[in-house]
């Protein structure tokens, strides 16, 4: 396992564990959601471009897109031949682009009856998720886009170079939350 794995897997106490996740991921950027490039995105992966602060998750194309701002969306998947056969479909579309962002973004996976608690502590109540939902807000000082895919299961994406200072806090939040 490698260094940057072994120190998110290690993080965890009563009711909470932070894991690293392997994804794909691309940015969705387009002029309008009901345009051409909304309805290909469709027609690709059988969901569509989300709605403000809301989750879109396509079981046969295997992707999760979420929500970031009202012209943008991002695109989280395990396979990343699905991300480049969707760029490939997406291409000719006149009013919305992907851009490959794997490279820069790192994901953490979050499990446990206390997420809540540790998105309060490092950002604050606004930056909380309900399922469902995406929030990008301040994690550590930091932008972090949180996925609430369900009850008590959380991905925070977050850039690669900023992920050793996120970690830092919650390594460190991890260590309140767990009883004296």
């Amino acid at each position: 396992m490698d260094e940057r794995a072994d120190s998110a897997a290690r993080l965890a106490c009563a009711g909470l564990a932070v894991e690293p996740e392997a994804l794909a991921i691309a940015t969705l950027r387009y002029f309008t959601r009901d345009g051409e490039f909304g309805a290909a995105v469709l027609a690709a992966t059988g969901a569509a471009l989300p709605a403000a602060l809301a989750l879109s998750e396509s079981r046969p194309a295997g992707m999760v897109l979420a929500w970031c701002s009202p012209t943008e969306s991002w695109c989280l998947t395990a396979d990343p031949a699905r991300l480049a056969a969707l760029a490939a479909r997406l291409a000719g579309a006149v009013d919305g682009c992907l851009v490959e962002l794997t490279g820069g973004l790192d994901v953490l996976r979050l499990s446990g009856e206390r997420i809540d608690d540790l998105l309060r502590r490092l950002g604050g109540a606004g930056s909380v998720p309900r399922p469902g939902e995406s929030r990008r807000s301040r994690l550590a000082d930091i932008a972090v886009l949180a996925l609430s895919l369900q009850p008590c299961e959380t991905l925070l994406v977050v850039e690669r170079s900023l992920r050793p200072h996120l970690l830092g806090w919650i390594r460190e939040t991890v260590r309140d939350l767990e009883p004296a």
